[in-house]
């Protein structure tokens, strides 16, 4: 029985910037290579508005099937507005 989710980096970030018009997109694979726990960092335009619950929300809808084939999926969203601060830090 394979251990590898099936879903690897390149094919997460290639989906967020497709569902989520995600303009920066960061991408750490915490599991050594078999996609099975994934931290990313997304920027995109769609959560000006809206409250971390609902920014995870949208996220989770739109990866629905990708994150059930992992086993941990952490993230963290900001506007593009928020992300020029952070990175001003």
């Amino acid at each position: 029985m394979s251990t590898h989710s099936g879903i690897t980096a390149d094919h997460l970030r290639s989906v967020i910037i497709e569902r989520l018009q995600a303009q920066h997109v960061e991408i750490e694979d915490l599991s050594a290579g078999c996609g099975q726990m994934f931290e990313v960092v997304i920027v995109s335009p769609i959560f000006e508005g809206k409250r971390l619950l609902a920014r995870h929300k949208t996220v989770n809808e739109a990866l629905k099937e990708e994150i059930s084939k992992v086993h941990a999926f952490t993230q963290k969203s900001f506007t593009p507005e928020e992300w020029e601060k952070k990175k001003a830090q």
